[in-house]
C-alpha cells in the first residue's frame, strides 16, 4: 500500500502556518481580553498597545510566503489604530481574526492537496 508524504515546500508551509495560527491564537485571547476589559468599563489602552506590537510579528512571518493573507493581517493591524468607538472596534478586530483563522485553515488543506506526494513500498516496485 503506498503511503502518502508532504514534499519538503509543503512541510515548511505547513510548519509556517502552524506557528501563524499560534500567534493568531494569541492576539485573538487578547481581542477577548479587550472585549472584557471594555464590558467591565476599564482601561483597554495597554490591551491596544499590546495588540499593536502583535499583529505586525504576524505579518512578518506570513509575507514571505503567504502575501494574500499577510494583507489580511496587516488590514487588521489597521483596525487597531483606527479611531472611533471601542465597541466598533471590537467588532472589527473579532471580524478579521475569524476571517484570519479560515484563510490559514484553508490554505493550510490546499498545501496538503498540492504537495502530497505518493510513495511507494520498496516490496511493491513495478517489473521492469
Amino acid at each position: 500500500m503506498p503511503g502518502k508524504k508532504l514534499d519538503g515546500a509543503g512541510t515548511a508551509k505547513l510548519k509556517t502556518l502552524e506557528e501563524a495560527l499560534g500567534q493568531l491564537q494569541t492576539v485573538h485571547g487578547k481581542v477577548e481580553t479587550f472585549a472584557m476589559e471594555l464590558k467591565r468599563g476599564g482601561n483597554a489602552g495597554v490591551l491596544v498597545m499590546q495588540l499593536r506590537r502583535l499583529v505586525p510579528m504576524l505579518v512578518g512571518l506570513l509575507k514571505p510566503q503567504f502575501g494574500m493573507i499577510a494583507d489580511q493581517a496587516a488590514a487588521l493591524n489597521l483596525v487597531i489604530g483606527r479611531g472611533g468607538s471601542d465597541q466598533t472596534r471590537l467588532r472589527a478586530l473579532r471580524e478579521g481574526v475569524a476571517t484570519l483563522r479560515t484563510a490559514l485553515e484553508l490554505t493550510a488543506k490546499r498545501v496538503e492537496e498540492q504537495h502530497t506526494v505518493v510513495e511507494e513500498e520498496a516490496g511493491e516496485r513495478p517489473p521492469s
